[in-house]
Parts: structure tokens; sequence; C-alpha cells
């Protein structure tokens, strides 16, 4: 597995790991609506000026997953629910952090992701509701030293 920055051709593909992901990781937390509405499409519009700020996992299979960050700030870790535990998520996680994340929210009962970033030496700065996707849902704030 490797890590290395997005292309333009890899937004659909990332867009299909994003919408398989998203509904496995968010079933529990979000409504059935909002899980059909982040979809290929909707994905899609979202990468399509933001895959400069993407960094892709490769295995020989093809892309196993992505991270996106603005700012030091991980606004999104997925990987295909196919590709998991292989390490390509904490190789994503590590590359970011070498190019400065220092921040990542994360729903507060989405407790594999919480598992995950705890394991890797992420710690809770805050617990706290917010709007997101017409609702207010209970978030956390990580922070890596």
């Amino acid at each position: 597995m490797i890590v290395r920055p997005a292309q333009p051709d890899d937004v659909l593909r990332l867009a299909g790991i994003a919408q398989a992901s998203y509904r496995l990781a968010f079933a529990s937390i979000l409504e059935e609506e909002v899980l059909e509405d982040r979809d290929i499409v909707y994905f899609t519009g979202r990468f399509a000026h933001a895959w400069e700020r993407m960094l892709v996992a490769c295995s020989d299979d093809g892309l196993a997953g992505f991270l996106l960050m603005t700012d030091g700030h991980i606004d999104m870790l997925f990987m295909d629910p196919d590709a998991t535990g292989r390490g390509g998520g904490a190789l994503l996680l590590r590359e970011a952090e070498k190019r400065g994340a220092r921040s990542l929210e994360c729903f507060r009962d989405n407790h594999g992701a919480r598992r995950f970033y705890e394991r890797h030496g992420w710690h809770v700065v805050r617990e706290y509701d917010r709007e997101f996707a017409g609702r207010s849902r209970s978030f956390v704030l990580y922070a890596k030293d």
C-alpha cells in the first residue's frame, strides 16, 4: 500500500469509496434520507474542486481510500469497505500528520473511527453539538500534538 496525492482522474472512484464508506460508517448515526443524498453525484461534486487537498491510498487492486485536509484539519478519511484493515488508513493519517494535520472532527457515536484515531495518538479536546444535515448532532474534536 502506498500513499500519493490525488489526481483529477481519481475523483469518480473516490466518490464511490466515499458513498460506500459513508453509508456503512454512519448507518446507525444518520437517517436514511441523509445517506441517500450522499451519493456518487454529491461526492463527485464535492471532490471536483477539492482533489488537490486529497491524499489517496493505493494497493495493487487500485484506490483503497482517501483523506481530505484543509489548513491542518482532516475533513474526511474514508477507506473502501473492502480495503479496511490493510494499513491504508494508518498510512494516510501518518502522511497527513507529516503535512501538518493537527485536528479532525468525528461523530461522537462513530466508535470505530474514534478507536482508530485514539490508537494513533489523537486525543479528544472537546465534545459539542452542531448542525449537520438539518439536525443538531453530537461531535468530538480531536487533536494531535
